[in-house]
């Protein structure tokens, strides 16, 4: 016999010891109920009972009409400190439905058919220490369900179908935290876990975070359009705000200015470096600043205090070094940078080395040469020419064995590795089996150094650092790639694959395996022709920019979805 049933005879026995029951004044006990001094049993009713007396004790419901136990459905007996519901059809238990009930110290739902109850369903049960839910449908419970109860001492969950998935794992985590004795039972499924008690599962394995993407429809309100509403609905209570830049870019970059953050996007068909600030009434990015920059393929900022620089890579007209002395003035250009080198730039990255910092920019032309620029006074000067005529198509700053080093893709020959030695690169050695690479990032993950190297058709690669070179890891198919993007966002690590002619997918990297899993796919629509991916974190939201060659920019934002709440 459960304790719930054992407590039904006690009461019986209690009456039956009595003697004759005592009838409480008329309208204090109703038809269908057995009552005594303090306590009442109702069995049958179609109802919930009511016009009890005031001070009852103890009340038990068996086999009741109601099909769910709505909120201050017991505000009328107040003085309760048992309550009991055996044997009934209710499956459903709303937000308050012990309202009032503030003495409450024992609450057995058991044998019911149960199959939904509402996190605030036991909220203001102050003193209850007994509760058991056993024996019902109950497949999962709400997080928080037993939030504010600190008096509890016994929870009986038992004979319950649970689903061992994510939606368990708070009441694995919350089971250890509690001083009370918790019967949980077994698992009905999934199959592969079924049978198995609750009490024996290992809430570390439990992979129950996930994150999506919500692209904005293209507003029609201009370049600066309030964003419309989603393509899909995620399941989170609020649907955020996200935009549409509409102009194409090859570039964004993200960086922080006086403590807030900012983008700056690389327009070349407007010939234009576009500064954006968050706009805290609206909700939105806006325009905080443009610099003049016909043939733009990148731009890259820096801050050094209050100085903010931003290097200007274009295809014609030279390069140019922007700086803005101090907070409140505007950006000027106040050096062409290596113009006898830089003639047809492809890229540009910042690095520090021995403590200066340094912008290296890749050269694609066949006179031209990837350069180190590094600062000298109030401007930066060529600090090493690397690779003359190999027409480099990306560059990229990395560290290994606690060294800077430098990669440089090329179309005329494999990713070369550079390594920092005696003030100047050197170069260490090549990327094998890497043929055709046009572009390379790194990203780091639990101690590892990981490459992603852009192949436009064909595979697109996945190494890893083995202390000496670089190795296979994996290979993904590419289709019309020009970008390969690993990006940290909270914790998770994601990589986004852009696609010129199909949807760019998004990966997430599987600590336990070490490797790049499929998340999702960007779209539809799908974006047209991307470039780069970056990443900024704004008033407690994720946003992810897509800087599209022919087409506009698209800002995401992440959702972090928890399974298990």
């Amino acid at each position: 016999m459960g304790g719930a049933g054992i407590l039904l005879l006690l009461l019986l026995l209690a009456e039956v010891g009595a003697g004759a029951a005592w009838r409480p004044p008329k309208g204090k006990c109703p038809l269908s109920c057995s009552c005594s001094k303090d306590s009442a049993l109702c069995e049958g009713s179609p109802d919930l009972p009511e016009s009890f007396s005031p001070t009852l004790l103890s009340l038990s419901l068996v086999r009741i009409g109601v099909t769910q136990l709505k909120a201050g459905g017991f505000l009328r007996v107040p003085s309760l400190h048992l309550l009991l519901f055996t044997f009934n059809s209710f499956s459903v238990i709303e937000d308050d439905a012990f309202a009032g009930l503030s003495h409450l110290q024992y609450l057995f739902i058991e044998d019911n058919k149960i199959g939904s109850i509402s996190k605030n369903a036991l909220r203001g049960l102050r003193s209850l220490t007994h509760l058991s839910l056993a024996n019902n449908h109950l497949e999962a419970l709400p997080r928080f369900l037993f939030r504010g109860l600190e008096t509890l001492t016994h929870v009986d969950l038992r004979g319950n179908p649970f689903q061992c998935d994510c939606r368990v794992l708070w009441l694995l985590q919350w089971i250890p935290s509690v001083n009370a004795s918790v019967g949980t039972g077994a698992c009905a499924g999934p199959t592969a876990l079924a049978h198995m008690q609750l009490r024996l599962l290992n809430p570390k394995t439990f992979k129950c975070r996930t994150i999506e993407m919500c692209k904005p429809r293209l507003s029609d309100e201009g370049l600066w359009g309030l964003p419309g509403l989603p393509d899909f609905l995620l399941p989170s209570p609020e649907l955020s705000r996200f935009q549409t830049v509409g102009e194409s870019a090859l570039g964004v970059e993200p960086f922080s200015y006086q403590g807030e953050p900012h983008m700056v996007l690389a327009q070349p068909f407007a010939g234009r470096c576009l500064i954006l600030s968050w706009d805290y009434g609206l909700q939105r990015f806006r325009l905080e600043e443009e610099l003049s920059a016909p043939s733009v393929v990148s731009c890259k900022p820096l801050v050094l205090g209050l100085r903010l620089f931003v290097l200007a890579a274009r295809l014609w007209g030279g390069s140019q070094l922007w700086a803005r002395p101090g907070p409140g003035l505007r950006l000027a250009p106040t050096q062409a940078l290596a113009p006898k080198r830089l003639l047809r730039p492809n890229d540009a990255e910042l690095l520090w080395l021995d403590g200066q910092p340094c912008f290296v920019v890749a050269d694609a032309s066949k006179a031209g040469s990837t350069t180190l620029l590094c600062r000298d006074g109030p401007g930066f000067y060529p600090r090493q020419s690397l690779h003359a005529w190999h027409r480099d198509t990306d560059a990229e700053a990395l560290e290994l064995d606690g060294r800077p080093h430098l990669l440089l893709a090329s179309a005329s020959q494999r990713p070369v590795l550079f390594h920092w030695f005696g003030g100047r690169f050197e170069r260490r050695t090549d990327i094998p089996e890497a043929e055709d690479v046009y572009a390379t990032r790194h990203f780091q993950a639990s101690g590892d150094v990981f490459l992603c190297l852009t192949r436009y058709i064909g595979d697109s690669l996945v190494m890893r650092w083995d202390g000496s070179m670089f190795r296979l890891l994996q290979q993904l198919p590419s289709r019309g790639a020009h970008v390969f993007q690993p990006l940290l966002i909270a914790r998770d690590q994601l990589a986004i694959l852009g696609s010129d002619f199909a949807f760019s997918q998004v990966f997430h990297l599987e600590p336990d395996k070490g490797l790049l899993e499929p998340l999702q796919e960007l779209g539809p629509p799908a974006l047209v022709a991307p470039r780069a991916f970056a990443h900024i974190a704004m008033a407690g939201r994720h946003f992810l920019f897509a800087a599209c060659f022919k087409g506009p920019t698209q800002i995401y934002q992440l959702h972090e979805l928890d399974l298990s709440a």
